[in-house]
């Protein structure tokens, strides 16, 4: 591929942007001011914990100890607590900023995507039956590094655009409301291991900012601050009081709200319980016949039955009817029963399945049921979307779709009840079957909880009802008796008849039950067995359980008014209340509160983001789009036609491969030699300077021009966060490299003085194991490469899901031609010949052509076909031996006609003169040529016979020379004969030219043409003269002989243009041909595709004018394109010498051409207004006017008369022509 010279010399030529620091003051704050910024100390522990592992990592990799599988555990942990971190930002807080502001959200979106890929990958390679292989272990070390980078940067980002933008956008109770409901999105088996983890991981002061704003984001309502809290502490809420003293706001809440549930422990609270629970048990067997409570998983599946069953029918409604008003119903509906669905799946694979038999595996059956509800609510987006099918075909695929899932799950429900059940019935104790119903239950998140246990008990009998609501309370630990009544007091909602309402409930006994602990305790006065919750009853005295200090007594839940809950209403109020016997008292139940809804989000949208969740790489996913499912319809790969903008991501093809090559071969630097790590360096650094060009140009091109549309605002931010974090990880790895390097050289010198060496390992004079040393930064080595090849891997990928369709969408092939164009034309020579064989090699010969296709179709105007032809005429394409795509692009077509009307020099020698005259006349007659072009074959032709006589002499007379023979200007010249430095009046070099035309030496061709009746064409030359030694040799930047040793001809030489210069900075544009002075392209210079010119960088806002400047200077006559002035262009288009600028703005202020002012005329034409006002006219012209026509804004009007002086009334200026002459008054027009 690239030598480590060539890789190097790229990365030089495309230096770094300016790293300006991010301006992150407004994070600042405490989590009390801005509570969205608690989500900033979940980011802390998070890092921690990466951190944690990666260091594990090494040392199972370096010291070859530890745990394997213990690692595998910690791995576990962080996936579930990240995978549910993302998933509550992609259900909580992203569509919120969308509603908000747009074109942000996605992205971070599609990252949560890449790292949850990354972390199977993980799991992947720790299945491996190899862990005890050093391969392995530094595999294992470079894919937590990977991990770790991946995150740290995502979470980087978030801090620097996400965080900023909800501190602008949202105020303190919106900021509450969202850190609320993203906790009531986190399933509750998490939250129980989430919050105390996240306890430990942050300081002291931390965790006391972190407590104080929970106790201002959760509703004030008692049973959820005590669920709360009691997870946050991990042992119960009392520990939670005593930690933050007695003047915590906890403390203070509980002194100043005596009417609400005390948080204090009774002692007696658990001889109590745990009486209670046994009566309960004794009564449950008693009262249900001793059915095993594992069967409850029967209700569950007879009622997603009846909701699919009820969503087929309304499907088949939808048809017969053709009336698609209740879509979006219809739409939430399904998403509710999917949602289920899939948490139903995720409980049977992760808490029931592995205790009855860790054999048995539903997996692929619950992603086929995930794929097909996919599809189904991807149906109903469709025709809510352009583009929709027609209503009978809709309708059609709608009812074909639900009696597809339906037969789907009812298949799969029958082989779970006949293989799992039966097992558990015969293993498991009523208790432990209780406890796995619970657990799997507890998979949902509290959300969701809240919706669907009122949803599962309105399928329920009263006798079926009362059970599940047994069940759950014993399953309950006496730590979690606070979230089980909440639970309870949820599911009592299931008769209400307004389920939308979270405060309204009925109760679920009748007279005949009974309540079993009425005879027992009169801690409970609800026959719904509520345990508190809902102390409704026709019967029993008032409750015993007093606040102390005679405070009023327990009420089930106040809901106040900031907190957006209703008041309860009485049970009297809903129909046949008397048949579920309840007396007619409140019975209240405090809701989360967390409604989507407030931020203007569908309750669609945020339910999206339910997903599932399982360690295997095969589980089941729905990480479909966040909105509207964009990216399934974008993903689709349509056929459609080659765009302009395309040429850009074909280098990301190439980026991947160069990555590909670093991430396995850097596997190979723990035990390589020199020349092996020479070539890595080299192809690192070509990509890093290639990478670097290509995100120079994203930034300073492609993004401004998305971000110009008014619709694709901030689009484009995150990924020039992400440009900035790729650098520095480029920089990182080079400094690794640098360092590796010289720890060569350092082993190399231990070598030579034989230090110590014990088995394997060197030790130097002051005990320094280098082995060790190498092997460690070997490793970190890998994991680093690991890190750029996932960082740019996902950047890329990102770019091509988010960005690439909208260049389609907003951007016509003109537009988009002309970003290409800037971007090449920012791209300098010495660039674009690492860069083009660079991308060719990876291309098939269609997509080589196309994209070759493209670039001669943006600079047709230029000479870069020409410059394409000479320089890659013997460089090769690829790396590989021969393939099609080693063959030189073809030429545009006026190149073919060039080829035409040049013969070779035996041809010519054969032509008799009428056959030349007819080959001369053809090139005339060639419409197709440019003039130019034209000029230079006629020339050539006509002087062809002379110079093919002269072009057979060189390789004789080489041999000659050599021998001592004298050539014509065989003697050195000097710019300065005092300070005998060799050169012209021209230019500064240490060598002269032997011209192909005449074969004589010359030190330039401007000495040439000085004394020669023709011109030289300097890029036919061959052959120099060293003026230091007086040798003729192949033209080259040094001397061959050996005498010189090496001597440079010039600090500057170009093998195209034969051109040597040892003062100025020169670059050769590849577009124009030419050398021209100045840094480069890119640098202070671009060249303009269509002008085809090279401008300076001041000059990116210009009027174009078509080959601008291949015309004459229009004061000297000098032709342009290739003078070796100074050339100025002005606000009009046209071009001029700097020199005959200056002398024609002396007497003129408009251009010569198109007469247009040359500049701000503003203080002159007010000078003439003065003059005017101050000017008094004869009578007899006093009432004239004159039609002018004014050269500056092209409009036609009239002026009053004067005899030199006509103002346009439209743009005020003098620049003008009259037209005609008139008497009349004198009036505007506008023509």
């Amino acid at each position: 591929m690239a030598t480590p010279l060539a890789g190097e010399r790229v990365l030089s030529l495309t230096p770094p942007k300016e790293d300006l620091a991010p301006s992150s003051s407004c994070i600042g704050n405490s989590a009390q001011i801005s509570p969205i910024l608690i989500l900033l100390y979940f980011h802390k522990a998070i890092r921690s914990e990466l951190d944690r592992l990666h260091r594990a990592a090494l040392e199972l990799a370096t010291e070859h100890g530890g745990d394997v599988e213990a690692f595998a555990v910690c791995c576990r942990f962080l996936f579930a607590i990240y995978k549910h971190h993302c998933d509550a930002e992609d259900a909580v807080i992203f569509p919120a900023l969308d509603s908000r502001v747009k074109n942000v959200a996605r992205t971070y979106h599609l990252e949560h995507e890449g790292e949850s890929d990354l972390f199977n990958q993980l799991f992947d390679l720790l299945r491996l039956d190899v862990q005890n292989s050093d391969g392995f272990r530094r595999e294992l070390a470079s894919c937590t590094r990977a991990i770790q980078t991946s995150l740290s940067q995502h979470m980087s980002k978030e801090k620097e655009q996400v965080f900023p933008l909800l501190l602008e956008k949202f105020s303190f109770e919106e900021q509450a409301d969202l850190v609320w409901q993203f906790l009531c999105n986190i399933p509750v088996t998490m939250m129980v291991e989430f919050l105390p983890w996240l306890s430990a991981c942050v300081s002291p002061d931390e965790l006391q900012d972190m407590l104080k704003c929970l106790c201002k984001i959760i509703p004030e309502e008692k049973l959820l601050q005590e669920v709360i809290f009691t997870w946050m502490d991990g042992k119960g809420m009392v520990n939670v009081v005593q930690d933050l003293g007695d003047d915590s706001p906890l403390e203070n809440f509980r002194r100043t709200e005596p009417s609400l549930i005390v948080i204090e422990k009774d002692p007696e609270d658990h001889f109590r319980n745990e009486k209670t629970k046994q009566k309960m048990s004794e009564l449950s067997v008693l009262d249900f016949g001793g059915v095993h409570p594992i069967d409850e998983i029967l209700h569950w599946h007879n009622a997603i039955r009846k909701e699919l069953k009820g969503i087929a029918d309304e499907a088949r409604k939808i048809q017969n009817s053709g009336d698609f008003s209740d879509l979006p119903a219809f739409s939430l509906r399904l998403e509710f029963v999917a949602d289920i669905c899939i948490f139903h799946s995720i409980a049977e694979d992760q808490v029931l399945f592995p205790a009855v038999n860790g054999e048995i595996s539903f997996v692929e059956e619950h992603a086929d049921e995930e794929s097909q509800l996919k599809k189904f609510r991807y149906l109903i987006e469709q025709i809510q979307g352009p583009g929709a099918k027609s209503p009978a075909e809709f309708c059609s695929e709608l009812c074909s779709h639900a009696d597809q899932i339906m037969e789907t799950i009812e298949k799969h429900f029958h082989n779970e009840e006949a293989k799992v059940l039966p097992l558990a019935r015969l293993h498991f104790s009523p208790d432990k079957q209780r406890k796995l119903l619970y657990k799997s239950m507890l998979v949902m998140p509290l959300k969701l909880l809240e919706r669907v246990l009122p949803w599962l008990v309105s399928k329920l009998n009263n006798v079926e009802a009362m059970s599940f609501l047994q069940n759950m309370h014993l399953a309950a630990s006496s730590s979690e008796t606070a979230l089980a009544n909440l639970l309870i007091g949820w599911a009592c909602k299931g008769h209400s008849q307004d389920m939308s309402n979270t405060s309204k409930f009925i109760c679920l006994s009748s007279k005949e039950i009974g309540c079993p602990l009425d005879d027992a305790y009169e801690l409970v006065e609800c026959q719904a067995f509520c345990l508190g919750v809902c102390p409704c009853s026709s019967k029993g005295k008032a409750t015993d359980m007093k606040p102390k200090n005679d405070a009023r007594p327990i009420e089930c839940g106040n809901f106040s008014e900031s907190s957006g809950f209703a008041d309860g209403v009485r049970c009297s109020e809903i129909p046949n209340l008397q048949e579920l016997g309840c007396s007619g008292k409140p019975c209240c139940v405090p809701g989360l509160g967390a409604d989507s809804r407030k931020f203007g989000v569908s309750s669609l949208a945020a339910s999206k983001s339910f997903r599932s969740f399982n360690y295997s790489s095969s589980a089941p996913s729905l990480y479909s789009s966040l909105f509207s499912w964009e990216l399934d319809n974008m993903s689709c790969d349509v056929d459609k036609c080659e765009k302009p903008i395309d040429t850009i991501f074909k280098f990301h093809k190439a980026i991947r491969k160069d990555l590909e090559y670093l991430d396995i071969e850097s596997g190979k630097l723990i035990n390589c030699n020199e020349d092996f790590l020479r070539q890595f360096t080299g192809r690192f650094c070509l990509l890093w300077g290639l990478y670097r060009a290509h995100s120079n140009a994203e930034d300073d091109i492609v993004f401004p021009a998305l971000e110009s549309r008014e619709t694709l605002h901030n689009v484009s931010r995150s990924y020039t966060l992400d440009h900035k974090q790729e650098e520095k990880l480029f920089r990182d790895i080079s400094e690794a490299l640098s360092e590796l390097s010289q720890l060569h050289d350092d082993l190399d010198q231990v070598d030579a003085k034989d230090d110590t060496v014990l088995g394997n390992s060197r030790f130097s004079e002051d005990g320094l194991d280098w082995t060790r040393k190498r092997n460690e930064l070997a490793t970190k080595l890998q994991g680093m490469c690991k890190s750029i090849r996932v960082a740019l891997d996902n950047h890329v990928l990102r770019e091509e899901i988010e960005l690439w369709p909208l260049f389609d969408e907003h951007f016509s092939v003109e537009e988009q031609d002309k970003i290409v164009g800037r971007i090449i034309g920012t791209t300098g020579a010495e660039v674009l010949q690492s860069m083009l064989p660079w991308v060719t090699s990876v291309l098939t010969p269609d997509e080589h052509n196309k994209m070759m296709d493209t670039w001669r179709q943006t600079t047709k105007n230029t000479m870069f076909n020409d410059w394409l032809n000479e320089w890659w005429k013997d460089i090769p394409m690829s790396p590989q031996p021969t393939t099609e795509t080693c063959d030189p692009p073809e030429e545009i077509e006026y190149q073919d006609s060039d080829q035409m009307f040049k013969p070779g020099w035996k041809d010519i020698f054969q032509m008799n003169q009428n056959e030349l005259e007819s080959e001369i006349r053809k090139v005339s007659r060639d419409p197709t040529l440019d003039p130019r072009r034209k000029a230079y074959l006629i020339q050539n032709l006509m002087t062809s016979r002379w110079i093919a006589a002269q072009q057979k002499l060189p390789q004789i007379r080489t041999e000659e020379r050599t021998e001592g023979e004298d050539v014509p200007g065989c003697s050195p010249s000097f710019q300065d004969m005092k300070k005998q430095t060799f050169g012209c009046e021209h230019y500064k070099r240490n060598c002269k030219l032997l011209a192909a035309c005449c074969n004589k030496l010359f030190t330039c061709r401007f000495c040439h043409d000085k004394v020669s009746d023709h011109s030289m064409d300097r890029k036919a030359t061959v052959e120099m003269m060293c003026m230091n030694c007086l040798k003729i040799q192949p033209i080259g930047p040094t001397c061959k002989t050996p005498s010189c040793s090496g001597l440079s001809m010039a600090k500057y030489y170009c093998n195209i243009c034969k051109f040597f210069d040892d003062e100025r900075t020169v670059y050769h544009c590849p577009f124009c041909n030419l050398c021209r002075v100045g840094k480069g392209l890119g640098t202070d210079f671009f060249h303009c595709m269509t002008c085809n010119c090279c401008l300076g960088m001041k000059l990116l806002v210009h009027k174009c004018r078509e080959k601008g400047l291949e015309t004459n200077c229009p004061i000297c006559c000098d032709f342009l394109f290739t003078s070796s002035a100074q050339v100025r262009a002005l606000p009009c288009g046209h071009f001029m010498h700097s020199a005959c600028f200056q002398a024609y703005t002396c007497n003129h202020y408009t251009c010569p051409i198109c007469s247009k002012s040359l500049g701000d005329m503003a203080v002159y034409f007010g000078m003439l207004d003065a003059l005017l006002a101050s000017e008094q006219l004869p009578e007899e012209y006093r009432e004239r006017s004159q039609d002018i026509l004014c050269n500056d804004c092209d409009k036609k009007g009239t002026s009053r008369f004067h005899w030199l002086y006509h103002k346009c009334s439209f743009c005020g200026s003098y620049n003008t022509r009259v037209i005609k002459t008139t008497a009349t008054d004198c009036s505007t027009s506008n023509q």
